[in-house]
């Protein structure tokens, strides 16, 4: 039974369409102007790997997107392309049976450098033009609405419940893998691969994220919450390499994206400053008083939601000695504020998941912060970490990733961090 796909894209006041027939995995008639050649007559992965005119591209891909697929086929690599140097240099590693796919995400439409954010529509069409330069084809999923409900909406609900939440860990760990591991079984591949800078590691028969060989670019904290059964579909093939060697790699294949610069983090807000995007999305100034720790009025505030712990600039506070955030109660608004002394946590509570048992374990509280020691206690929602050190400006919504030397043993979303 025949199908018919019809796919649109625009730029500006320029514009185009693509119209296909499918009949199962094959197209078997298609008007797409400006396509290098005629689709007719092909499967669907091989309409995919078709270049064009860009926008004549984009509507054949957007009218593809939606029902690519194709039989299981051994040896076959979906593989997830940013438009940046490191997926292109797995796509290259992948082989000739590999199939690119870019997640189209929701973007901040206020926000001053879409092109420069990951998922963006100039990212997908650099992504593409990488596949398409290999004779490989290239799948967007449009899953911009889908991405907002799931992490762009859990970001902002975070914030007005004053929590400071991780929306990268939540992509990948309840929204983006899940969507490409799916894809790849669509496809037929055999594996999705990333090109994240970490590794997976054999521990009791489950497959968990592992550091990536170069400590400057280690990105298995960032994959911390992604589910453990997920990991048995997913390879990290830049896990053993650095930065500069990839760089090397890609210049040396003769890939655009050599020294494409690094996507920014946070893609949605597209360069916004996070505070305005929350204003812009619903939460409202509450105005409320700032304290110290003795409960003394130093100030005001108009919203919780844009102080985050350990915070200095921005107060509006004038004393003698610095002061920084140390928490908010909701319950009566107020933001108190105190020395960095006051800073220092020894005590974490955490909502999530302990993926093996352990009674210790180095413990990253933040993305960027050193890992520190850690007695560990499970518990029946997660898990309670006594530090070895005190650690500053614990922020409950952040993500406690714990550590047994390079492999990730536990994640959990921070509930609670006092002293």
């Amino acid at each position: 039974m025949s199908v018919e796909l019809i796919g649109d894209s625009a730029r500006g006041d320029r514009y185009a369409v693509a119209r296909l027939v499918v009949d199962g995995d094959r197209v078997v008639d298609s008007t797409a102007p400006g396509m290098d050649r005629p689709l007719t007559g092909l499967t669907l992965l091989e309409a995919a790997a078709v270049p064009g005119e860009t926008l004549a591209a984009d509507a054949v891909a957007n009218a593809l997107g939606p029902v690519v697929a194709a039989p299981r086929r051994r040896g076959r690599v979906a593989v997830a392309m940013s438009g940046g140097v490191d997926s292109a240099v797995a796509l290259h590693r992948a082989g000739s049976d590999a199939v690119g796919v870019t997640l189209r995400l929701w973007l901040d439409p206020h926000g001053p450098s879409a092109e420069r954010a990951c998922c963006s529509p100039d990212a997908v069409l650099r992504a593409r033009e990488t596949c398409h330069s290999l004779g490989l084809p290239h799948v967007t999923l449009d899953v911009r609405e889908a991405f907002r409900a799931t992490v762009v909406k859990a970001f902002v609900d975070g914030y007005a419940a004053g929590l400071t939440p991780n929306p990268c860990m939540r992509c990948n760990g309840a929204f983006r893998f899940a969507a490409l591991v799916s894809f790849a079984d669509r496809v037929g591949a055999d594996a999705l691969w990333t090109g994240h800078y970490a590794r997976i590691a054999e521990r009791n028969g489950m497959r968990l994220v592992s550091r990536g060989a170069d400590p400057a670019k280690d990105q298995s904290y960032m994959l911390a919450t992604v589910e453990p059964a997920l990991l048995d579909h997913v390879g990290f093939p830049l896990g053993d390499a650095t930065k500069l060697e990839v760089r090397a790699e890609a210049e040396a294949a003769g890939l655009a994206a050599a020294w494409r610069p690094e996507s920014q983090e946070a893609c949605f807000l597209a360069g916004a400053d996070y505070r305005d995007f929350l204003a812009r999305n619903g939460l409202d100034p509450s105005p409320g008083e700032i304290v110290d720790e003795t409960g003394t009025v130093l100030g005001r505030h108009d919203g919780l939601w844009r102080f985050t712990p350990g915070q200095r600039r921005g107060l509006g506070v004038e004393v003698a000695e610095p002061l920084h955030v140390l928490r908010s109660e909701r319950a009566s608004n107020t933001l108190i504020v105190g020395p960095r002394s006051a800073l220092a946590t020894r005590h974490v509570t955490a909502f999530g998941r302990l993926y093996d048992s352990v009674s210790e374990a180095d413990v990253k509280l933040r993305y960027r912060s050193p890992a520190v020691g850690a007695e560990v206690t499970r518990t029946a929602s997660g898990f309670t970490l006594d530090l070895r050190e005190p650690v500053e400006a614990v922020a409950p919504g952040q993500v406690a990733v714990l550590y047994d030397r390079d492999v990730v043993v536990g994640a959990g979303v921070i509930d609670t961090a006092t002293g």
